[in-house]
């Protein structure tokens, strides 16, 4: 597969690698490009920037969570057709799941898919010390192509072309922006807020683009994408051997719920799901659905909408009751419990299928990687599965009633385990944002329940 792709990494969080990208994308799509647009990592929030910039779907690629067969399958089904790919890194280039090693890095993401780097560094206050930076990152990783510099936060154009010569083309440094806090984006606890079209107008967008394309050599960029090598045979996404199910699943999709990978969606419609999506902010009833699918978001923000859709809630506590398969993550788990009590003490009532109780935190309660074991049969599956996800929450759950516990659950970075993954009836529920690449016969599973329910009522 040939396609022109190029790697925006950042020598650290918090650089700026976000509004280069928008700011790219916009540029690219001025000049007539069809853009596919990825980021790395498991991030949610940052991807909804990139589908405002592109006008397309955003597709994460994890190292970790994924493996590599699967980051490159991922990326060559959503990159056919597009004139270019642009990803975004996670963190600093090098950081990831490893401190020794590129497990989990954007770097690791740029090896297998032989991308060109450009790097985004913070230049505020810096001069010819530029040229150490660039050299050290250029010279760290003999296998990485580090290509292009882009300064963000510049002073001036005469900042940006002092840059220029002390880095004396080792690399070149292709552009630079402006620090403009007027543009700048919101951010929300360890990241950006999403890119909601009322908080986030599209005139912002336009303005990045502009930016770049007045600042930013799009021309040299477009040549270094161009520049790649074709990548080595590509595989399929893997497929399960079995009876192709069919079924209806209904996605909670609004304000409230939006973390989805897309590449988890897409596992589900390989396997014969229909994917109808549903709002439980707006919506009065549930569609005609054969299994529920409620991923992460902010309920917490949406808390009053929530509890006062009444004519909601219910149709999914009957749904529950009719024994249909109902999966949750994260804000689904806090959605499904008894009820959300915010900073301010008030409990919001929700759907009650969970006995507890989710509590909001003013600060951070489980962040990073984590891998799973089912411990019996569940919705997914046989006992013994495995797969692999992360946690990131300000909220902690407080059950009120003995329930059953049917993950057992390992953090990546320390290697300490817990019980979780809390089972009732056919709700199955967690903290644990899941990606089904590492393991494609969780969605399989999901899928086979559902249609189970189709043919139980039909």
């Amino acid at each position: 597969m040939t396609i022109p792709r190029l790697m925006i990494a950042g020598i650290s969080s918090n650089v700026g690698k976000t509004t280069v990208m928008v700011g790219l994308v916009r540029a690219l799509r001025a000049r007539g490009l069809k853009v596919a647009v990825f980021k790395c990592g498991p991030d949610y929030l940052d991807p909804t920037y990139h589908v405002r910039a592109a006008d397309a779907p955003c597709h994460n690629l994890d190292g970790w969570m994924m493996g590599r067969e699967a980051v490159l399958a991922s990326f060559a089904r959503a990159a056919q057709g597009a004139d270019i790919a642009v990803i975004e890194g996670v963190m600093g280039l090098f950081d990831g799941a490893s401190p020794t090693g590129d497990e989990g890095s954007t770097a690791e993401i740029a090896k297998w898919l032989q991308a060109p780097v450009l790097l985004v560094c913070d230049a505020g206050g810096i001069a010819r010390s530029i040229a150490a930076l660039a050299k050290g990152f250029s010279t760290f990783d003999a296998d990485l192509q580090i290509s292009g510099l882009i300064c963000n936060r510049l002073g001036s154009r005469g900042h940006l072309e002092l840059l220029r010569k002390a880095t004396a083309g080792r690399p070149p440094v292709l552009g630079g922006l402006l620090k403009e806090a007027a543009l700048a984006f919101a951010d929300r606890h360890l990241g950006l807020r999403s890119a909601d079209r009322v908080k986030v107008p599209e005139d912002v967008f336009v303005s990045w683009g502009d930016r770049v394309s007045e600042w930013c050599d799009v021309e040299a960029i477009i040549a270094l994408a161009q520049s790649t090598p074709a990548l080595p045979e590509i595989p399929t996404m893997e497929r399960i051997v079995g009876e192709r199910a069919s079924c209806r699943i209904g996605l909670a999709f609004d304000e409230a719920f939006h973390f989805y990978y897309d590449d988890n969606l897409r596992r589900l419609e390989s396997f014969g799901a229909e994917i109808v999506r549903f709002s439980p902010i707006h919506d009065a009833h549930l569609p005609d659905v054969d299994g529920l699918y409620f991923g992460g978001g902010y309920p917490e923000v949406h808390a009053e909408e929530l509890s006062r859709n009444f004519s909601m809630r219910k149709d999914v506590a009957a749904f529950a009751e009719a024994h249909g398969p109902i999966y949750g993550e994260c804000g689904g788990l806090m959605y499904l419990s008894n009820g959300i009590r915010r900073l301010d003490g008030v409990l919001h009532p929700m759907v009650g299928l969970v006995p507890g109780e989710a509590e909001m935190r003013d600060r951070l309660q489980a962040l990073g990687y984590v891998e799973v074991e089912t411990q019996d049969v569940t919705m997914l599956g046989q006992p013994k599965l495995r797969f692999r996800g992360h946690q990131f929450r300000y909220s902690e759950f407080h059950l009120q009633v003995e329930t059953d516990c049917v993950y057992t659950v390992q953090r990546r970075r320390s290697g300490a385990a817990f019980q979780e993954g809390y089972r009732i009836g056919n709700t199955l529920v967690s903290y644990v944002h899941a990606h089904w690449a590492s393991n494609p016969r969780v969605a399989q599973g999901f899928v086979q329940a559902c249609s189970a329910h189709a043919r139980r009522r039909r």
